[in-house]
């Protein structure tokens, strides 16, 4: 074979040039992506030089601390922090088992003429502002509540958790104690979570592969026992992303903390008795009347609740970027 046959055989290199349209999509969508990179890296810069004055006054007092008293030259976050956590936790377990047996209830067990309103119903309660479900959980399910508190406290009050400090066995007791407490506001934050959390979830159940539902069906597998080889292993990264957005959204509510809790910086990890406190709802309660060192210190809160947040959500891609959808099926 002659040299110029031997360069025709060479493969030529396969160039793609799209059209005038994807090439404005791709550039439009890669600006997008920067700008929301630049804003949030923005917001991050600034509440770490707004937190520096007050990490630097305070050092690692500022995270031991409970009281929250600027114009006595005391601040600290371990109360604050703790409260925080304590409304997430007990939003996040209320909230993900509900969420999930909703989403594969509307996914797998629905019927068609229902499907549709379900789907509706969900998207329009994770619509819901945060300040209607703070007015509906404090004039209609926080007096509710004041008796399954009451109760818990009666057959549970030899946990820590579940104690409180007033006589649950006494004639009358005192519904006060009950009100306002990390365990109502968590079940109020968790009626707002429910919705954002089913809706992911229920987006990608609804993806699973038709072919290997129908090939798990016909090996003779039952309808759970193809939700549970099929549907829920190719949903894992659906289910681990709604959780942690979920989460989120609990660690950062404010106006429905706000309304429901009776304010107390105090170090208690007692669920049922009034008074508590989270980062978001510190803000939004001190802001106002807050002097430049009280607003410093107020944005270093915000800093720390902003690094939470990250973590949060890092960890909830790693996750989810290890467990793509339909990896792990079995059947």
């Amino acid at each position: 074979m002659s040299a110029p046959e031997l360069q025709d055989e060479v493969p030529r290199s396969l160039a793609s040039v799209g059209s005038l349209a994807d090439r404005v999509f791709r550039h439009t969508a890669r600006g997008v992506g920067v700008f929301i990179l630049v804003v949030f890296g923005s917001i991050g810069v600034f509440l770490a030089l707004q937190a520096l004055p007050t990490l630097r006054r305070y050092g690692a007092a500022f995270f031991t601390e409970n009281e929250w008293l600027p114009e006595r030259d005391q601040v600290g976050m371990s109360a604050v922090l703790l409260g925080t956590l304590l409304v997430g936790v007990i939003a996040m377990l209320t909230a993900f088992p509900l969420a999930l047996a909703s989403a594969l209830y509307i996914t797998e067990f629905a019927p068609n003429a229902i499907r549709k309103t379900l789907v509706a119903m969900v998207d329009l309660m994770a619509a819901v502002p945060s300040i209607i479900y703070g007015l509906w959980g404090f004039w209609l399910l926080q007096p509710q509540l004041v008796p399954v508190a009451h109760w818990i406290h009666q057959n549970l009050g030899w946990i820590p958790l579940f104690e409180a400090s007033t006589d649950p066995d006494a004639p009358a007791y005192a519904q006060s104690v009950y009100t306002g407490s990390a365990f109502i506001a968590g079940l109020v934050v968790a009626m707002m979570v429910i919705p954002i959390s089913c809706a992911v979830m229920r987006d990608v159940f609804a993806q699973a592969p038709v072919g290997e539902r129908e090939a798990a069906l016909a090996l003779g597998a039952t309808r759970w026992g193809m939700i549970r080889t099929v549907v829920l292993p190719f949903g894992r990264g659906g289910i681990v992303g709604g959780t942690m957005l979920g989460l989120g959204r609990a660690l950062g509510e404010t106006v429905a903390v706000l309304l429901i809790i009776s304010v107390a910086f105090e170090i208690k990890i007692r669920i049922l008795e009034n008074g508590t406190i989270t980062v978001s709802s510190l803000i939004a309660n001190r802001f106002g009347e807050a002097t430049a060192a009280q607003l410093s210190a107020l944005l270093t809160a915000g800093f720390v609740l902003f690094v939470i947040t990250v973590i949060v959500n890092t960890i909830a891609a790693i996750i989810v970027s290890r467990s793509r959808s339909g990896a792990a099926t079995e059947i």
